[in-house]
């Protein structure tokens, strides 16, 4: 017997010129192996349209075109289920189409979940749907995002972010690990992990969630390379004395500044306090040790700064929601 239709959830993936291609095939291709998983004669669970506002053929910033339906052409008077809003170069131009806005507010009523990849979170957030919640965004543009949308709470860290009835997800691949946890939400452990299996990644990457290269972030210049970050030197410094004197007096001399103005100046700049950052560095040492050598847990904490193992280990697991033994494993 079919699946009846009422239980068919309707997938609404809306693409736009530039649209990152990635950040559509990757949902669309994890959706459609669930379909393939768990229709089990029932019919498929999932019912997936890449749509746009004015249908047709989209190209994406890789080139490649995608054939879109209109977004006034959606299947009958049939309730979305899943509004997913991919990113890419072509979003902030998206966002200046009122129409477009206005038509992912309208659906905030009655969707049961909204989500984002990617730099979608800068259209999702244009919506005002994100205006109180946590969301995360690809880490080059997490500054960017707090700076435009300073009614969100933007965290840079996770792969993604579950607030409500809205989702957003990191950059790029990180769309298929949205993709999964939604599937597991909607059809249980079970199935969401056959589809990992049938991808061939992780349902859930070691680490937390973490996106691990959101230090690495605050080393380069500013959000999006739009300004220099006045900082970079000494995340530079941060990183090529990671055993030595951290301490913020230190840190302080270092930038030239007293440490009271330091540390504000700092926060107010960074979103984070200097010994977090200089935590978040030390631990992306460990991790380099870790993927690069064959030392001893023991000797990386004391090269990184941490002197001893535990304080390691528990700064690890603050950092990248795992052990390093762990992480040595399957890195």
């Amino acid at each position: 017997m079919a699946r009846a239709q009422a239980e068919q959830r309707l997938m609404v993936v809306l693409a736009f010129e530039r649209v990152q291609l990635l950040d559509v095939a990757g949902p669309v291709q994890t959706f459609a192996s669930a379909n393939e998983i768990a229709s089990d004669g029932r019919g498929a669970p999932y019912r997936v349209i890449v749509a746009s506002r004015r249908g047709g053929e989209v190209c994406t910033s890789s080139g490649l075109p995608l054939v879109t339906r209109t977004i006034a052409d959606l299947p009958g008077k049939a309730r979305i289920d899943t509004l997913l809003i991919p990113g890419g170069p072509g979003v902030h131009e998206a966002l200046k189409d009122s129409r477009l806005i206005a038509w992912v507010r309208r659906q905030s009523p009655t969707a049961r979940r909204i989500a984002s990849v990617c730099t979608g979170a800068f259209l999702l957030a244009q919506t005002g749907l994100l205006a109180g919640r946590r969301a995360t965004t690809h880490w080059k543009s997490c500054s960017r995002l707090q700076q435009n949308y300073p009614d969100l709470k933007v965290d840079a860290d996770p792969i993604y972010v579950h607030d409500g009835q809205i989702w957003t997800s990191a950059g790029v691949t990180a769309g298929i690990d949205l993709s999964l946890a939604l599937i597991e939400e909607d059809l249980g452990r079970k199935i969401a992990m056959q589809v990992a299996r049938h991808l061939v990644v992780f349902l859930k990457r070691a680490g937390g969630q973490s996106q691990f290269s959101a230090p690495l972030a605050a080393q380069a210049a500013a959000a999006d390379g739009n300004a220099p970050n006045q900082f970079a030197p000494l995340h530079g410094w941060i990183a090529a004395h990671v055993a030595g004197d951290l301490r913020v007096e230190r840190l302080a001399e270092e930038a030239g500044m007293s440490p009271r103005t330091f540390a504000r100046v700092y926060a107010a700049t960074m979103g984070t306090t200097p010994a977090r950052m200089v935590e978040k560095i030390r631990v992306e040492a460990v991790r380099r040790a870790l993927e690069d050598t064959e030392l001893p847990i023991k000797k990386i904490a004391s090269i990184c700064g941490f002197r001893q193992e535990e304080r390691l280990r528990r700064a690890f697991a603050r950092q990248v929601g795992t052990t390093p033994a762990e992480y040595r494993r399957r890195f």
